[in-house]
């Protein structure tokens, strides 16, 4: 057993000796996980900070945001008054101020198999939801689960950055696969099948897309499902912006093919309800076959959540009436909105020479525009572009390299259609600014 050695029983003048030792002398025994390190490359909260950094305070318009995902502070965006009277309900009941179960309240879980039920062809049990400190924590759940020696995941590219960094963090390999720009953003399939080997075991899937503002047809996904079952791995289907689909293309839970291939379902109310700082999702074993329990995943997830905090009661126990009390007129609203936002990007995009869109954005919250650095004259890359533009124009966009996608940018569409025409009309001055001269 090592010997404490404590202070007082010192030699005198010893405590004073140790206190001024030089610290090159002391051999400290810790050091910084070197993993998280990825963070700094891949957080786009880190990025868009940089971006802000940049601002010019002498600039006297407003700061156009077209980088973050988060509109819930303008006033087009709010939240419906069934969920803030849901919140209020939950907190005065003096029901829900204890711990919650490490995989949620019955009531809440019980809520969200009945809501995702609603677009299978079979009915989900409480007992495949699992509920999450927002999406992230799911993230951060099923990448955990997975990782073991050698294994490895596929992410599509574009895509979110978070998954990269947990998996990262967990040890478990990342493959990038490609999302087709020329093709609508579909998965390229092949490039997945050549990826894939023996340690593979898992594919993500974002539908609608973040960061390409696509929406996956039922005969691509079905695809999907059917080239997952090939390779034997399951599919993540991040579904946190399901439902917001305001094109041609209806979306369509993966969910829908979980008797092909298993499908571990992520989600929340962040976006679709517009209140991500509730920190509520779920993960959701959409799996009618009983592929993921025979293998032990099931139970994997639920001691990893042992290990976890688990979302706020108030907000658990405001889940059943937030689903099923949510009427279409606030949902077909928020909707409109992102159809004309979408529908002013797009357009207004054709006249700005630097960048071009290959896909309008029919989903999400997001389009991805190509940079054209051959148009510009002293901009080196996409990060240098929004660095250049935020000071010039104080508009902030997001580099496609937070993304995977470099000389890309991501805009969001999320956004006041007023404010949208300005700070794309402020790109506009900015490119003729640095427009090579012909």
């Amino acid at each position: 057993m090592p010997t404490a050695y404590h202070l007082t029983n010192l030699p005198e003048g010893v405590e004073d000796t140790m206190e001024n030792m030089p610290e090159p002398l002391i051999r400290w025994r810790f050091k910084a996980n070197e993993k998280l390190s990825f963070s700094s490359t891949t957080s786009v909260r880190r990025i868009v900070g940089l971006l802000t950094d940049s601002l010019s305070p002498n600039d006297p318009r407003p700061v156009i945001p077209l980088a973050r995902g988060d509109p819930s502070d303008l006033s087009c965006f709010r939240t419906t008054t069934v969920a803030e009277d849901a919140i209020v309900e939950s907190a005065r009941s003096a029901k829900l101020n204890g711990y919650s179960p490490a995989v949620g309240i019955l009531p809440a879980r019980r809520a969200v198999a009945e809501y995702l039920s609603k677009n299978l062809p079979y009915t989900l049990s409480h007992d495949d939801v699992f509920l999450t400190v927002g999406c992230v924590q799911a993230i951060e759940a099923i990448t955990s689960v997975l990782a073991r020696p050698d294994a490895n995941i596929l992410l599509p590219r574009p895509g979110f950055p978070y998954y990269e960094l947990r998996a990262t963090c967990s040890s478990l390999e990342v493959r990038h696969f490609d999302l087709l720009p020329e093709r609508g953003w579909e998965v390229d399939l092949a490039g997945v099948e050549r990826l894939a080997d023996e340690n593979t075991v898992a594919l993500v899937l974002i539908n609608p897309g973040n960061p390409s503002g696509n929406v996956f047809t039922y005969y691509h996904l079905k695809k999907v499902a059917e080239t997952a079952r090939r390779l034997g791995i399951m599919v993540i289907s991040d579904e946190v912006y399901a439902h917001l689909a305001f094109g041609s293309i209806p979306f369509t839970p993966m969910g829908v093919f979980g008797s092909i291939t298993p499908v571990i379902t992520l989600g929340s109310i962040s976006k679709r309800w517009i209140v991500p700082g509730w920190r509520i999702g779920w993960l959701v074993t959409t799996d009618p076959n009983g592929i993921l329990k025979k293998h032990g995943v099931v139970d994997s997830i639920k001691e990893f959540l042992n290990t976890c905090c688990e979302p706020a009661t108030v907000i658990q126990g405001a889940i059943p009436r937030i689903l099923e009390r949510t009427e279409h007129d606030f949902f077909s609203g928020i909707l409109n909105i992102l159809k004309q936002t979408s529908d002013i990007c797009y357009e207004m995009i054709k006249d700005i020479p630097c960048i071009t869109c290959p896909h309008k954005p029919e989903g999400a919250m997001f389009v991805m525009v190509k940079l054209n650095l051959s148009m510009l004259d002293g901009v080196k890359d996409d990060l240098d572009f929004c660095m250049k533009l935020a000071k010039e124009e104080s508009v902030i966009v997001l580099p496609g390299i937070a993304v995977g996608m470099k000389n890309w940018l991501r805009v969001t569409i999320a956004v006041e259609p007023h404010s949208l025409i300005e700070g794309l009309e402020r790109i506009k001055v900015f490119n003729k600014r640095h427009a090579k001269e012909k």
